[in-house]
């Protein structure tokens, strides 16, 4: 087949498989099945010759419809340098170390980096050209920032969900104040402008605290008891 093959133009055999131009993938595949069905020798008006020529056609035009050059080697780029940092260093910038191309490197960074932002350390990268450093703000304990705002989780008692009420809630930036409506179901609040701060075109974001419920907190009489009861016991008045 491939002897018959090498005897065939391209123009012979577009005209073997009924084709005007160039054709290509499943406009070329059909063309080749109809051509190759009315000349087969078992069929009436087909014969072996006209079929071997058919299918020797097809393989002219399929070299011609495959890729022209190898694919380009699949080559692993190296990761790019990250700096990872905490929510509170965003909040409040800092100094840290970071490796890169096997090399230790010092980078300082203002407070307000957002996750995505990208840090330049001038001369730091191959041949001196500028390192770029891709920020990424992991999660830390119960802090966490997306975008421009931090979100954080506090607990709170059934009681004050119930019963509602200002409450204090224990921030970054120091207790902060909130008002709980008595058996709201909304257990989210907002907190305004303490957030990551402003950066650029970004603005001041909000923390956002989901309040997590704990078992009511025992009244101070309640306390009192307990506390009565854990210092006067038998063996603590024996001592």
């Amino acid at each position: 087949m491939r002897g018959e093959a090498a005897h065939l133009t391209v123009v012979q055999a577009r005209a073997l498989l009924g084709l005007d131009g160039a054709a290509h993938g499943a406009e070329l595949t059909a063309a080749f099945r109809r051509a190759v069905k009315a000349a087969r020798p078992d069929l009436p008006g087909g014969d072996e010759w006209t079929f071997r020529r058919v299918i020797a056609a097809h393989e002219v035009l399929r070299r011609l419809d495959g890729p022209l050059a190898l694919p380009a080697p699949d080559v692993r780029q190296p990761a790019p340098a990250t700096l990872a940092i905490t929510p509170m260093q965003a909040l409040l910038g800092g100094e840290t170390v970071v490796r890169s191309g096997g090399k230790r490197l010092r980078a300082k960074y203002a407070p307000g980096l957002r996750t995505g932002d990208r840090l330049r350390l001038k001369g730091a990268g191959r041949d001196g050209v500028d390192l770029y450093l891709a920020v990424v703000i992991r999660g830390c304990g119960a802090l966490s920032a997306v975008g421009d705002d931090l979100h954080m989780s506090a607990p709170v008692t059934r009681q004050q969900l119930r019963d509602g009420g200002r409450i204090e809630i224990a921030t970054h930036a120091g207790p902060r104040s909130a008002w709980l409506v008595p058996d709201h179901p909304t257990l989210r609040l907002r907190l305004r402008d303490l957030g990551l701060p402003p950066r650029g075109n970004r603005r001041r974001g909000h923390p956002f605290v989901t309040l997590s419920p704990v078992e009511d907190a025992p009244t101070a009489t309640a306390d009192l008891r307990a506390r009565f009861a854990r210092d006067w016991t038998p063996e603590r008045r024996a001592a």
